[in-house]
Parts: structure tokens; C-alpha cells; sequence
């Protein structure tokens, strides 16, 4: 089992969660892929570096897009809140050093930009 691969406890827990096999082929080894996209978000390495013991970067990919698309991921993540009862959400908060041409331009253009992300980051977002 490599550093990144789910426990056999921690897959007894996200089995049940995935969606049941619709039409189509029979999906293989959920388990597989579910690691390789794990690997990549704890990693930060491109698709195309997934390494081969995930399968083919393409499938790993288009597993974790078809179901951030039909929302199995944030089904997931609410089933997985509610079993806890000292689930928390976090943001995660990074710090970015700016090419010093950030700080400011003739025309006023950053202006512009850094007063769009100021009125996004006053938006209160709720739950549905």
C-alpha cells in the first residue's frame, strides 16, 4: 500500500457512498482510482504524472470530473459530516508572494481586479 492509498477501514467507510453502477460498462476498481485521484490532490502533480499502479491518468481524471459534475463528491463529503459529530469546514487560506508588477499599474487595471475580489469576498454564501 503506498503513503497515499486508502485503509481498508477508511474504504469500508467510503464504499457504501458511491454511486451504484448505472448503465454502461461496469466500473473496476473504484478503489484504484479513488486512490489516484487522492494522490494527485495531496500531491499537486499534474494528471499526466499519476503514476501507473493508478491506472490511466485519463480514466483517473475523468472520474473525478464526471463526478464533481453530478455531485457524488459533495454527496460524499455530507455523508461523511454527518458521521462525525466534530466535523468541521475548512478554508484553506494560502499565502501567494506577488510579482512585484502586482502591486499596481498605470492604467489602473489591478485596481480593477483587486476591487472585484474584494466584492466576491464580501458575498455571504449559505447551504442549500
Amino acid at each position: 500500500m503506498a503513503r497515499f492509498d486508502l485503509s481498508d477501514e477508511e474504504w469500508a467507510v467510503i464504499e457504501p457512498l458511491l454511486p451504484q453502477v448505472g448503465r454502461g460498462p461496469k466500473r473496476k476498481e473504484d478503489r484504484k482510482i479513488l486512490n489516484g485521484i487522492f494522490y494527485i490532490l495531496r500531491t499537486g502533480a499534474p494528471w499526466r504524472d499519476l503514476p501507473e499502479r493508478y491506472g490511466p491518468y485519463t480514466t483517473v481524471y475523468n472520474r473525478y470530473n464526471r463526478w464533481g459534475e453530478r455531485g457524488v463528491w459533495k454527496g460524499i463529503f455530507d455523508a461523511l459530516t454527518e458521521e462525525c459529530e466534530d466535523s468541521l469546514i475548512f478554508i484553506d487560506a494560502s499565502i501567494v508572494k506577488a510579482h512585484r508588477a502586482a502591486s499596481g499599474s498605470k492604467k489602473g487595471g489591478w485596481r480593477k481586479v483587486l476591487d472585484a475580489h474584494e466584492a466576491v469576498a464580501q458575498a455571504k454564501f449559505t447551504w442549500p
